[in-house]
């Protein structure tokens, strides 16, 4: 007999009743260290006061009015995102999924306004994820999450993440512009190789197409800067991020510039529950921490002392741990041993992570750790491979 809730999760047998900081608690008291942050969502860890203090407040003003109307907080969120970012506007939504549909829609429309209606294709990487509509699975391409649901959505072209000679002989006269991930987060932590995406840039210039990158995972503090592009100093035309941008409520944005949104007029894109004002008082909130003088700086050095931690481990245990990938918080160690099995015993000795796509595990640690979480973390972590040795 099917379950009451649609059995598409491989779920653990786990159930939290509350979180508090970088910890998860059952209802029978037992306390895990979390190191998933709800897949990078819960990036201020668990039941921050400033997001409980302002969601508290808004619910009781008002939690939905619908885009008929000007929100409470879209224009200041929208500002604060600007003013930190390459973009000239916003448009908010609901999940990452969501904001890189949102993303896709420009690239084709901008195409569209500028006379090139046949420049609907968008070239992406293989090893990426862009979400789970028909659509952001199309432009991943991956046929484990494609199979059984028919043709793929049309419109997309995929090359090897990484190269640049095969990103340029792929642009054709179909071609909108290119969607890619700066550090791949489900398929495997690979990331970005240096002057990587300023060879995407200069590729988009010179065809007249639109770059977007898909920041649901690696935006928002994640690397050590609010998004993880900065840290090469290439904008796109586009992005698409959410999970940490709610701090666990749902909220996404694609954030545009001026040029790139000249199709996007009254009509042409909307979502009803996109913006409202109880995901606005928590986006707004997770603002107020995460551009606070010294937060990102504090992220980024927390980030080393957890990667010099990780590569000791590799380096001890090599028939366990391959070796460590990803970038800032957005970290992982690729395994020898099943990376599934891992998962499970790290988790039977209070420690959550998350697998991820080429046997990697990905450590998701929220953004509020210290060094003493790391050191627990890893303690688990040299347990579980001197038991496996063993």
């Amino acid at each position: 007999m099917i379950s009451p809730v649609l059995p598409t999760y491989a779920r653990a047998d786990l159930t939290f009743e509350r979180g508090e900081g970088a910890y998860l608690f059952t209802a029978s008291g037992r306390k895990y260290l979390d190191f998933t942050s709800g897949v990078a969502v819960t990036a201020l860890g668990h039941c921050h006061p400033h997001l409980i203090k302002r969601l508290t407040e808004q619910a009781q003003k008002l939690w939905h009015c619908s885009n008929l109307f000007q929100v409470a907080g879209q224009q200041k969120v929208a500002g604060r995102l600007i003013a930190h970012s390459f973009a000239d506007s916003v448009f908010f939504c609901n999940s990452g999924a969501e904001a890189v549909e949102c993303a896709i829609k420009v690239a084709r429309k901008y195409q569209a306004e500028i006379g090139h209606p046949e420049r609907y294709r968008l070239i992406a990487c293989t090893g990426s994820f862009h979400g789970r509509t028909l659509s952001t699975l199309a432009a991943a391409g991956n046929e484990k999450y494609l199979k059984g649901f028919g043709p793929p959505a049309p419109g997309f072209d995929h090359v090897s993440f990484g190269n640049l000679n095969e990103m340029r002989a792929r642009v054709g006269n179909e071609t909108a512009g290119i969607l890619v991930e700066p550090v791949q987060g489900e398929g495997g932590l690979a990331t970005a190789p240096e002057g990587y995406l300023r060879g995407l840039r200069s590729i988009c210039d010179e065809f007249g197409l639109v770059l977007v990158y898909d920041e649901v995972q690696s935006g928002m503090g994640r690397t050590g800067k609010l998004f993880a592009h900065e840290w090469e100093g290439v904008p796109p035309d586009v992005l698409a991020t959410a999970k940490a941008l709610g701090g666990g409520f749902p909220v996404g944005a694609c954030l545009v510039t001026e040029r790139a949104a000249i199709g996007m007029t009254p009509g042409t894109h909307g979502s009803t529950f996109g913006g409202n004002p109880l995901a606005m008082a928590v986006a707004d909130a997770v603002l107020d921490v995460m551009l606070a003088p010294g937060f990102l700086e504090g992220v980024e050095r927390i980030a080393e002392v957890l990667r010099r931690r990780l590569e000791t481990l590799v380096g001890r245990y090599p028939g366990i741990f391959a070796e460590v990938r990803g970038k800032g918080l957005l970290v992982g160690v690729k395994c020898v041993v099943p990376n599934t099995e891992m998962v499970e015993r790290l988790r039977n000795n209070g420690l959550l992570v998350a697998g991820a796509g080429e046997n990697v595990v990905r450590l998701l640690a929220p953004l509020i750790v210290d060094e003493g979480h790391i050191e627990e973390a890893m303690g688990i972590i040299e347990r579980v491979a001197r038991q496996w040795t063993q």
